[in-house]
């Protein structure tokens, strides 16, 4: 159970145009929040933003919510992060993720397959670069170093152990995993620094994950990413809140593999789940919207007017959540009424 809760501002993905939140994450500075934190998918990526916020601001932690695993190699992400910490005077957090299989076979064009096995081979690879204790190997099945020859047409072969040659600033960068099943929060515990779960209803997460928590240590981190709405229109913000659910149940994933349709169920809403799932892949968008719960949209996020959110928080501190990623505050006041509400 946490009662101080450490606050971050997350703010998703970067669209063109006026989406330079620079202010905004300056504002989230001078304001105490401890972190900020950016997202990719198959559009922007989440570093070159973070790195635009890191050269413009100089204390809130810098954080990736996440970086996806497909996308680049574990030497790649392990060069990429070592250098933004180093430029940032030991800001960043990284947070990496396998994705879904949609965008890793359709946008990567390279196999989903056992994604945990290959996110604690990544997450090794990445340990031992950042070590610099010796020139890198790896003997694992997804990322093999130095690449071996035999049964790979094209590989000559001449493939070397290397050391990174920039010694990092932090010997050890804070690695978090974004998972939504119990065997991958389980793995975010025994091998990571915290976890990023996408969806947090506080009231279920024990039941949901205790077993899978087990192995966390005392310092790990959960750190929830809660769409946050300061407003007197609780029912418009709890539309919000349904329009965003609606497309992550019934679009974000293929009609018979869904991970944010299957944490739903797992939150006891199973059957509203494929409701929803199922009239959104059918073309009826509204109708599955309004078959989103309101007591869901409401569980997962902190909406309405400051008093309503201040009653709603204390099931965040009851809960195992350690630090709230509040997702939806655009300007100084509303940063500034969560920050009173969260921080007092």
């Amino acid at each position: 159970m946490s009662t101080d809760l450490k606050l971050g501002l997350n703010l998703g993905y970067w669209q063109r145009g006026p989406a330079d939140a620079t202010a905004l994450v300056q504002a989230a500075e001078r304001l105490g929040y401890d972190s900020v934190w950016t997202a990719e998918a198959y559009g922007s990526d989440a570093f070159t933003p973070l790195a635009w916020y890191g050269a413009r601001t100089s204390r809130i932690k810098l954080g990736t919510s996440v970086a996806q695993i497909s996308a680049r190699t574990p030497a790649a992400t392990a060069m990429t992060a070592m250098t933004l910490d180093h430029l940032t005077g030991g800001r960043l957090l990284l947070g990496i993720g396998a994705s879904g299989p949609q965008v890793v076979e359709g946008w990567y064009g390279v196999p989903f397959a056992r994604p945990l096995a290959r996110t604690r081979e990544y997450a090794e690879i990445m340990r031992r670069i950042w070590r610099r204790e010796g020139p890198v190997t790896a003997d694992g099945e997804h990322y093999p170093l130095p690449l071996p020859a035999q049964g790979r047409p094209g590989v000559t072969g001449l493939g070397k152990p290397l050391k990174l040659i920039t010694r990092p600033l932090r010997p050890e960068i804070p690695l978090y995993l974004g998972a939504e099943g119990p065997r991958n929060v389980a793995l975010a515990a025994e091998i990571a620094d915290g976890w990023l779960p996408l969806f947090a209803f506080p009231e279920k997460i024990e039941q949901m994950y205790g077993p899978s928590l087990a192995a966390a240590g005392p310092d790990f981190d959960i750190a929830a990413m809660v769409l946050t709405l300061v407003t007197d229109d609780v029912r418009a913000a709890l539309d919000g809140v349904k329009t965003m659910l609606t497309l992550y149940i019934g679009g974000m994933g293929a009609r018979d593999r869904n991970f944010h349709a299957d944490i739903i169920g797992r939150m006891g809403y199973a059957d509203a789940a494929a409701e929803v799932q199922e009239l959104y892949l059918s073309g009826r968008r509204d109708e599955a919207f309004a078959a989103v719960p309101d007591e869901l949209a409401d569980g997962i996020s902190l909406v309405g007017p400051a008093g309503r959110i201040r009653e709603r928080l204390e099931a965040w501190r009851k809960s195992p959540v350690t630090s709230l990623l509040v997702m939806g505050l655009g300007d100084e006041p509303s940063l500034r009424t969560v920050r009173d509400l969260v921080l007092g």
